[in-house]
């Protein structure tokens, strides 16, 4: 095989006050960026983190043309409010 498929795993981190909070996301070397899971310090939520991750990660993915496959219930939500990204999304058609 010339070119196998090379999955990477990887995270968008903000430490703030000794707290790490991050957003875990996979890339699949065919164009797509899956986010898996989104996780705020405790003592950190409230504060636009998640907002911060998640808005990170969808810039990412439009500088590096990646489509982007949302798993992760936090970056749903803020998909939800925000429809600037849904052009980078996985089309919920099949066609």
């Amino acid at each position: 095989m010339n070119n196998p498929t090379q999955v990477t795993r990887s995270r968008f981190e903000i430490v703030q006050d000794g707290q790490t909070s991050y957003l875990e996301f996979e890339t699949d070397g065919h164009g797509w960026m899956t986010l898996w899971h989104t996780e705020v310090a405790e003592s950190q939520r409230g504060q636009g983190i998640a907002l911060e991750l998640v808005t990170t990660a969808f810039q990412y993915a439009k500088d590096h043309g990646l489509r982007v496959d949302v798993l992760c219930p936090v970056a749903q939500h803020i998909l939800a409010t925000h429809p600037e990204f849904q052009p980078l999304v996985r089309s919920k058609d099949p066609r």
